[in-house]
C-alpha cells in the first residue's frame, strides 16, 4: 500500500502547502504563451478579431476536461481589460450572481466591461440562469459559460440564443507535449529539479490523458512526489501508472474523469455486459453524478447502438428518463439500473445509426434535391393545378399495403443507405425489404 507521505503532492511535500495544483501554476498568462485552438486564436479568427475590436461578445465554451476552458475566459478577460468575476456553478447561487451583477452595473457607469466566468454552467437550475438574462442582453455582464455537457439540453434557451456557443476539442498528443515541456522547464517546482523523462514515459503520460492537459500535469505531480525531496531522478512507466490509478479512484463530479467513466458505462452496455455497466452506473451514482444525465446518454445508446434490433428499446430508455424526473435519488438510481440491465442484455445494432450517417454524407456531397410533384402534398386548388401530388399511388389501396414506386428525388438512383442486421426484431426488418425491395436489397 502506497503510503500517506507518498499520496501528498509535490507541493505539499516542499513545504509550499499554499502554492496551486500544477495545472494552475503552469496556466497561461498571455495569449502568446497559449497552446492550442488555433481556429479561435489565430490571425483573423474569431476571438482573435473580438480583441482586436474591443468586442467580445457572451459565449459559451463546450468541451471535455482539460480543453482549456477556463484558461482561455481568463486570458481574454486580461486581454481586453475587463473586471473578472468567477463563479462555480457547484457552489455559486442566486445571491453570488445578483453581487456580479451589481458590481457590473457600476463598472459600466465608470466605462468598464465585466466578465462573468460561470464553470459547469449547466450544473445552473432554471432560476440562477434567469438571473443573467436581463444582465447578459443589456450588457451589464459579459457571460463566458463553460460546460462538459451539450449546451442545448442543459441551458435554457434564451440564455442560449443570447449566447455563442464554442466548441473546444480535446488538446491533440502534439499540443500536450509542448505543454509537458514547458511545465518541466518553467514550473516554479519542477524546474528546480533534473526530472529524466524517457521517450516512453513522455508517450504514456500523454496518451494516457486523452486529450486532457490537467489531467496529464496532476499524473506528473502525483509521480513525482513519489521522490519526495529528492532533487534528481527518473521518472519509470510504474511511477505513471500508480499516479494515474490514485487519481481514477476519484469520480470527480465536476467533470475531471467524468467522460473516461460514462466512455466505460457507455462501451459496457455496447458489449452486452450488463454486470460491467452497472459497476460503471454505480460509480457515477456514488461520484454525485445527475441521474438526468445518466438516463439522457441511454436514450442516445437505445438508438445509436440497438435500434431496430429491438425497437422496445427506446421505449424502455425513454419511459425511464421520464421516471427519473419524477422520483429523486436513491430511488432513481433502481431505474437506471433496470434500463441498464436491459439495454445491456438486448440484441445491439447501429444500422439505423449508419444509415443516417451515409444518407446525410450524400446530402453534404450531393446537395438537397428537389422533391419530385408526384411526392408533394396539394393543400390548395393551386398546388393541386400544378400537378402537386399527380400520380401518387397511396399504398394502402393495394394488396399488402403496398406498392412499388420511386420515393427518391428525380435523377437519383435508389439507395440501401439502411441496411439491417439479423441481430433480433431487425432480422425480420430485413427479410421483409428484401422481398419488397429485392433489387435494392
Amino acid at each position: 500500500m502506497t503510503s500517506p507521505k507518498r499520496e501528498r503532492t509535490l507541493f505539499q511535500q516542499s513545504g509550499s502547502g499554499n502554492l496551486p495544483p500544477l495545472a494552475d501554476r503552469i496556466r497561461p498568462v498571455t495569449l502568446a504563451d497559449f497552446v492550442g485552438h488555433e481556429e479561435l486564436l489565430g490571425s483573423g479568427r474569431i476571438l482573435q478579431k473580438a480583441l482586436e475590436t474591443d468586442s467580445l461578445f457572451s459565449m459559451i465554451f463546450w468541451g471535455p476536461p482539460g480543453s482549456g476552458k477556463t484558461t482561455l475566459a481568463k486570458l481574454l478577460a486580461r486581454h481586453s481589460r475587463a473586471a473578472f468575476h468567477e463563479l462555480s456553478a457547484v457552489a455559486a447561487g442566486v445571491r453570488e450572481v445578483r453581487a456580479v451583477l451589481m458590481a457590473g452595473r457600476s463598472n459600466r457607469e465608470l466605462g468598464r466591461k465585466t466578465i462573468l466566468f460561470i464553470d459547469e454552467i449547466h450544473r445552473f437550475n432554471k432560476a440562477q440562469q434567469d438571473a443573467l438574462l436581463h444582465a447578459v442582453e443589456d450588457g451589464t455582464i459579459i457571460l463566458i459559460g463553460a460546460t462538459t455537457e451539450n449546451p442545448s439540453f442543459e441551458v435554457i434557451g434564451p440564455l442560449l440564443s443570447r449566447c455563442r456557443v464554442i466548441r473546444l476539442p480535446p488538446y491533440t498528443n502534439e499540443q500536450l507535449a509542448a505543454m509537458l515541456e514547458r511545465a518541466l522547464a518553467e514550473d516554479l517546482l519542477l524546474s528546480q529539479r533534473d526530472i529524466t523523462l524517457t521517450d516512453d514515459v513522455r508517450r504514456l503520460l500523454i496518451e494516457s490523458a486523452d486529450g486532457d492537459a490537467r489531467k496529464m500535469f496532476n499524473a506528473l505531480e502525483i509521480a513525482a512526489s513519489r521522490y519526495g525531496k529528492q532533487r534528481s531522478f527518473t521518472l519509470t512507466k510504474d511511477d505513471v501508472r500508480e499516479a494515474l490509478q490514485q487519481r481514477g479512484l476519484l469520480y470527480d463530479r465536476a467533470g475531471d474523469y467524468h467522460y473516461d467513466t460514462i466512455s466505460a458505462f457507455i462501451k459496457s452496455i455496447r458489449g452486452s455486459d450488463p454486470d460491467a455497466a452497472v459497476y460503471w452506473l454505480a460509480v457515477m451514482l456514488e461520484g454525485g453524478e445527475k441521474p438526468e444525465f445518466i438516463g439522457r446518454r441511454l436514450v442516445i445508446l437505445a438508438s445509436e447502438d440497438i435500434g431496430n434490433a429491438d425497437p422496445q428499446a427506446l421505449v424502455v430508455a425513454a419511459s425511464g428518463f421520464q421516471a427519473v424526473h419524477m422520483v429523486g435519488l436513491p430511488e432513481s438510481g433502481l431505474i437506471l439500473a433496470q434500463v441498464t440491465t436491459y439495454l445491456a442484455a438486448a440484441p445491439k445494432s447501429n444500422a439505423s445509426y449508419m444509415a443516417l450517417k451515409g444518407a446525410t454524407s450524400r446530402v453534404k456531397d450531393k446537395g438537397a434535391q428537389t422533391v419530385p410533384l408526384h411526392l408533394r402534398n396539394p393543400a390548395t386548388g393551386l398546388m393541386a393545378a400544378m400537378d402537386y401530388g399527380k400520380d401518387y399511388a397511396y399504398p394502402h389501396d393495394e394488396p399488402g399495403h403496398f406498392i412499388e414506386a420511386d420515393y427518391f428525388p428525380e435523377g437519383m438512383a435508389a439507395e440501401a443507405f439502411y441496411r439491417p442486421t439479423d441481430q433480433g426484431h431487425e432480422k425480420f426488418i430485413r427479410q421483409r425489404l428484401e422481398k419488397l425491395w429485392s433489387e435494392r436489397y
